[in-house]
């Protein structure tokens, strides 16, 4: 039994592809990063901004 994506049509460019299986995340740490980048860009348009 085909799966629900697979009984939509593809485009003839991603059709040509071959299917890829998704790459299981290795990090465990990546909202941890996620959380300090993101602080640390909005603390540095708060400081300029203040400047």
């Amino acid at each position: 039994m085909k799966s629900p994506s697979e009984t939509r049509s593809r485009h003839p460019f991603r059709a040509s592809l071959p299917r890829l299986a998704s790459v299981p995340v290795s990090s465990e740490d990546s909202d941890l990063k996620l959380f300090v980048v993101s602080f640390t860009a909005f603390f540095i348009c708060f400081y300029t901004f203040i400047l």
